[in-house]
């Protein structure tokens, strides 16, 4: 019986999209993940350079993973990636466990 408002799809075109996964990672060159202070009152951000994805769709799943991991705030930027706060050691041991070399 179907819900109010519920929609039923197959994810099987998605699918591709996870498995091509790991290809990605291989595109690395030098990541590089350092702090520095940005804007007026002087906060202090993450910023991870470096990595390299196929398409807008992985950068985003690596964003929305990194910032429940690390329990904050983040976006894209030109240059990569930057999360609210100091932490580098949370995104360094992230980024080990999930197979990537620094």
């Amino acid at each position: 019986m179907r819900k109010k408002n519920w929609i039923e799809f197959s994810n099987l075109n998605n699918i591709d999209k996870f498995n091509n996964k790991d290809e990605s990672k291989n595109q690395s060159e030098k990541i590089k993940v350092f702090s520095q202070k940005k804007g007026k009152g002087g906060k202090t951000i993450t910023l991870i350079t470096g990595l390299k994805f196929d398409d807008v769709f992985h950068k985003k799943e690596f964003l929305k993973k990194l910032k429940i991991y690390c329990s904050t705030g983040g976006k894209l930027c030109d240059e990569g990636i930057q999360l609210q706060g100091m932490m580098v050691d949370k995104v360094i041991f992230f980024l080990r466990k999930d197979g990537y070399e620094l």
